[in-house]
């Protein structure tokens, strides 16, 4: 049953983000922006998916389907280290592989964090609580 629903995730998720990826003229930031936003937002719309991306449903399954998950969370990692690449070294770092490896993991691990926040609190703190604001602070 859970192979399923990540599957589900996966495919949706990933199609959507490669549709972001294929349009032009946005930035890496901006790319980043809107694969986060799209995380965020598919969450909201899923409860129940939520739980399986964050673990929650996984805990007394196969270990294989948590790490699939895991696995999904390290696709998304390196395709915001690929959009942000770019854009570091646009804005004429010194080290725009590391700079980008760097935003990359702290954006992954804020969706993560309000993805569990949604889940741990029944689903009524919204992860797009403050979206925008936090997205144009940190990436």
């Amino acid at each position: 049953m859970f192979e399923g629903l990540i599957d589900f995730i996966e495919q949706s998720v990933f199609t959507l983000v490669n549709q972001i990826l294929e349009r032009e003229g946005a930035t890496g930031a901006q790319q980043a922006a809107r694969i986060l936003t799209l995380l965020v937002q598919f969450a909201e719309r899923n409860p129940g998916m939520t739980r399986v991306m964050v673990g929650d449903a996984l805990v007394y399954e196969n270990e294989r389907l948590q790490q699939r998950m895991n696995q999904f969370f390290d696709k998304i990692e390196s395709t915001l280290r690929q959009v942000l690449r770019g854009a570091a070294a646009a804005d004429g770092s010194a080290t725009p592989s590391v700079d980008a490896q760097v935003r990359a993991a702290a954006l992954t691990a804020f969706v993560v964090g309000q993805l569990q926040r949604f889940a741990r609190s029944g689903f009524r703190r919204a992860p797009s609580e403050h979206l925008e604001a936090t997205i144009a602070l940190i990436v």
